[in-house]
């Protein structure tokens, strides 16, 4: 028992310092624009190019990876990601610090999928949800506290700092994981056969419900600062404390929605799309009464990460014995909806409908809704089948 919490603290920890840098630098532009001579929206693409390398070469890197031993594959992905972050910090020019960028999302899709996979492997079935919420917290804590303070950082003591502090803390978590992680052998899969699975039509619907889903929670999340100020009427330090509950309620979510995996996967993952459907619908009249603002806030805090150990479940069900690959490539797919919604609210925003963008994400969560029943079919039969599964481990 304290090995297997000593192991998901580890990968905790370890997720926590990936994931404080996927949106690091977006606290950062103006001071990167002026220290390398850019404009901020140059500077921008930084975050851009982040999320390709995530979205693009994460599967990549994990398809590659996937004949190696897990410790030394989760050693090596770390290292990997320190030599991205020093190389940010030490960039003496825009197109360097894209290229540590790079180098360091290559990592970020393939050592998440992998760290959520291990964690699978080292608690009993029923007892997966709470293994992958576990893990996934660190995201959420990063959302919470490592962004933020990352940012206050790069205020007071330049914007190459935190990208130094990531680089020490990346090397930590080398000799953390190194010190805790069990020995696992190498997969006996083949590249072929991971490919297979991630090709398998519930697997593909899976990363499609992903993809489609959260991309309703970034439609409304991206603006809900000006959302906030200019309909609901709360000034800039009412809108951080907000935000800074929504990152608390992420983290509670995440954690419950974890739990209710375990007792029933497809009960969880319609529930948080349903929830989610109802909650961006009433957002657009929420927001002009501040009360009903707050809390439609925070019940979105609530279900936004909730999402998360459901959808990797599906995965993980589905995948069988190679799970490596899929569950990177759900990891892009979040990614992937975290952009394309944040590029329909900007459109959305654009035309000067910034109170609507709640109907939109609310549509887009009913598709996921809609694709769960197409993963997860509502028939007795099935779903006494499907719940009684056991997910893969390595």
């Amino acid at each position: 028992m304290r090995k297997t919490f000593a192991t998901l603290a580890a990968l905790c920890v370890s997720v926590f310092v990936v994931g404080t840098s996927e949106y690091l630098i977006a606290g950062l532009l103006p001071q990167v624009g002026a220290d390398l001579g850019i404009s901020v929206g140059m500077a921008g693409q930084a975050v851009t190019v982040y999320a390709l390398g995530v979205v693009v070469g994460g599967p990549l890197v994990a398809a590659l990876t996937a004949k190696m031993p897990r410790k030394g594959l989760a050693l090596g992905l770390m290292l990997l990601f320190a030599a991205g972050s020093a190389i940010s910090a030490l960039a003496p020019s825009y197109e360097l610090l894209l290229a540590g960028r790079l180098v360091s999302s290559f990592s970020h899709a393939a050592f998440l999928a992998l760290a959520l996979v291990m964690a699978t492997s080292v608690v009993p079935p029923d007892k997966t949800g709470t293994a992958i919420a576990t893990v996934a917290s660190g995201f959420t804590v990063a959302t919470l506290l490592g962004v933020p303070l990352g940012a206050l950082l790069g205020e007071s003591a330049g914007w190459r700092t935190p990208f130094a502090v990531l680089t020490a803390l990346s090397l930590a978590g080398v000799v953390l994981l190194a010190a805790v992680l069990p020995k696992q052998p190498a997969p006996a899969t083949r590249l072929r056969d991971e490919v297979r699975v991630v090709t398998r039509r519930p697997v593909l619907l899976a990363i499609a419900t992903t993809a489609v889903g959260f991309s309703g929670v970034a439609t409304v999340f991206t603006y809900i600062a000006p959302l906030m100020t200019r309909v609901s009427g709360f000034s800039s330090t009412a809108v951080s404390g907000l935000l800074l509950a929504y990152g608390a309620g992420s983290f509670v979510g995440n954690l419950l929605a974890g739990r209710l995996t375990d007792k029933s996967m497809s009960a969880t993952v319609r529930g948080v799309f349903g929830g989610l459907a109802g909650v961006l619908v009433l957002i657009p009249f929420a927001a002009v009464w501040q009360p009903s603002a707050v809390a439609a806030v925070l019940v979105l805090g609530l279900l936004s990460t909730a999402t998360i150990a459901p959808l990797q479940g599906l995965i993980l069900r589905h995948a069988g014995d190679a799970p490596t690959l899929a569950v990177a490539a759900n990891v892009g797919a979040f990614n992937l909806g975290a952009a394309a919604g944040s590029a329909l609210g900007g459109v959305i925003v654009s035309a000067g409908a910034l109170r609507w963008t709640g109907l939109v994400g609310a549509v887009l969560s009913l598709a996921g809704l809609a694709l769960t029943y197409l993963v997860l079919p509502r028939t007795r039969a099935t779903t006494q089948a499907a719940e009684n599964d056991v997910p893969a481990t390595i």
